[in-house]
């Protein structure tokens, strides 16, 4: 147990080099990483914001908004499936709690009842079908008329998947802001909880997240204006929308899109290689790239209209405006265009991102903004090391008063356990927290704790009157099964915690993770390396006391 081949002699040298280099980042200024060669590592340990500051915004989705959407889908499939079953409706129109379409035959009312209830409720039971409740219900109204209403249980399912939605997006766009690690987190039923470490200004952050981006491609009236819309009557199906750069002037655009913002796979900004202006490039996916080319094929010399919603405004209107509205010169078959528009180089490069992350599914609003200063963070440090320099002279004065030179060996495994765990987070990018620091506490814990029961071990072995070099080897072993019994029901909680935790317990599960590693391999090579090397230099071939 105590022979160490040079080849595990080189293997436990070299992890303990890399672990420091790793960790040499840490303690040296972003120029004198700079100058650093490409090929050593850079990456610093990320801080999260309560040690490091920044901004936090919690955000509360606008239930409403997503009931009108999902009501206005559902006049949609009542539209679609009376028309396919050939059944002359009118009055079909919508209000804030459900869908109402009234017959032209009160005879048709039991085959349109049959043909909605069959086709537009969705059991909620999961992607099977397997429940026995539905998101909507359809019956019959006053009148000869039909009525579909969306559940309670269908609204809280739609809110629930809105809000998992809107986090993916929101990390999206939050990660093309810098390369610090936010902390997106779900409150409540419709909250969400965005912590940004390190950032002081909130404007941006707040711009970047809270607009829903929605990117659409619309038909334009061939032959009425948005003035002549007005002055008259807005034709059925057609919606009037104002123009980007000049709200005075509308646009008359079919109300169901060509094309969806989804099907866009990307868009970055740009310039226009002729006015050497601000633009937004797009790329469709391969069907919307077909329906595409087919619809300009079949159009040129006509407009198309690219609108962006951006949800509700303060004043509680609809912010959905039409940013371009080009002339369709030639079939557009390439999949691929471009937005202009009245963009500067920031707006630009913001939309992009937005529309690249994709659309949030309704508007979210800033319930509580407030920025924490870094000064919170340094007091939380300086306490940190305060009490990290207390503990580490008690646990040094415990360890060599109770084993001696043994004592000091521990020790330096330690060290060496805390520069892996350091070294490790910071390659792997993970945010070092509060929670994250009393990880590191608690894993210096546990790796004095190894080499306390190696040593008992040892001094019972010695007891029962074996020789020392046998008494350390068989201590080494016997510890061995013990530690990793213990080591490993916790690691079972700090996986637990890692799955269904989130934000600071992520980290301290992920800084407890990391530690539970580091402490078996510094206990069971660093320390039993320093041990036999030791040995074999000792001609008395004795260990010293207290053991």
């Amino acid at each position: 147990m105590l022979h160490f081949s040079r080849f595990k002699i080189a293997f436990v040298a070299f992890v303990c080099f890399m672990g420091l280099l790793a960790t040499l980042p840490n303690f040296l200024s972003q120029e004198t990483l700079k100058s650093w060669p490409s090929f050593l590592p850079h990456k610093q340990l990320s801080l999260g914001l309560d040690l490091k500051g920044g901004a936090h915004l919690l955000l509360q989705m606008d239930s409403s908004e997503l009931r009108k959407d999902w009501l206005k889908s559902l006049r949609g499939d009542v539209r679609k499936q009376l028309r396919d079953a050939r059944i002359r409706y009118t009055g079909l129109g919508q209000t804030k709690q459900l869908v109402r379409v009234k017959l032209v035959d009160p005879s048709k009312m039991d085959e349109a009842l049959r043909r909605l209830r069959t086709t537009i409720p969705q059991p909620l039971g999961g992607p099977f079908g397997a429940g026995t409740d539905y998101d909507a219900e359809v019956q019959e109204g006053p009148g000869d008329t039909i009525e579909v209403v969306p559940t309670n249980a269908g609204m809280q399912q739609r809110i629930s998947g809105a809000i998992t939605s809107a986090i993916e997006v929101i990390r999206r766009r939050v990660d093309n802001i810098g390369t610090a690690e936010p902390s997106i987190v779900r409150q409540g039923n419709d909250r969400i909880l965005v912590q940004y470490p390190g950032l002081d200004d909130t404007t941006r952050l707040k711009e970047l997240i809270g607009k829903t981006a929605r990117l659409t491609f619309h038909d334009v009236h061939p032959t009425m204006t948005g003035q002549e819309a007005e002055q008259t009557r807005v034709p059925l199906g057609f919606v009037v929308y104002p123009d980007a750069e000049d709200p005075n002037y509308t646009h008359v655009l079919r109300e169901i899109p060509l094309i969806y913002g989804e099907d866009l796979v990307d868009a970055n900004p740009g310039f226009d290689q002729n006015t050497n202006e601000p633009i937004i490039s797009f790329r469709f996916n391969q069907k919307a790239a077909v329906e595409f080319g087919r619809f300009t094929s079949q159009n040129v010399g006509r407009p198309f209209a690219i609108v962006l919603d951006n949800g509700i405004k303060d004043d509680g209107s609809a912010d959905v405006v039409v940013l371009s509205a080009p002339v369709i010169r030639e079939p557009i078959l390439g999949g691929s265009g471009q937005i202009s528009g009245n963009f500067s180089v920031q707006s630009a490069n913001d939309l992009a991102v937005q529309i690249r992350s994709g659309a949030l599914p309704a508007t979210l609003t800033v319930v509580e903004e407030r920025t924490v200063g870094p000064s919170l963070g340094a007091d939380s440090i300086e306490a940190g090391e305060y009490a990290a320099i207390v503990g580490g002279i008690g646990v040094a004065a415990f360890m060599i008063f109770a084993y001696g030179l043994f004592g000091i060996f521990a020790l330096l495994a330690v060290l060496v356990n805390l520069i892996l765990i350091i070294g490790t987070m910071s390659m792997i990018g993970s945010t070092l927290t509060l929670p994250g620091i009393a990880g590191l506490i608690l894993t210096v814990g546990m790796a004095v704790d190894a080499n306390v029961l190696i040593y008992e071990r040892i001094r019972e072995e010695m007891r029962n009157g074996k020789q020392p070099i046998s008494a350390i080897d068989s201590g080494f072993s016997r510890a061995f099964g013990t530690i990793i019994d213990s080591n490993l029901t916790t690691l079972i909680a700090a996986i637990v915690m890692f799955w269904l935790g989130s934000g600071p317990i992520r980290g301290f599960a992920v800084t407890l993770s990391l530690g539970i590693f580091a402490t078996i391999f510094t206990a069971f090579l660093v320390t039993r390396l320093m041990v036999a090397l030791w040995v074999a230099r000792q001609k008395t071939r004795k260990i010293p006391a207290p053991l």
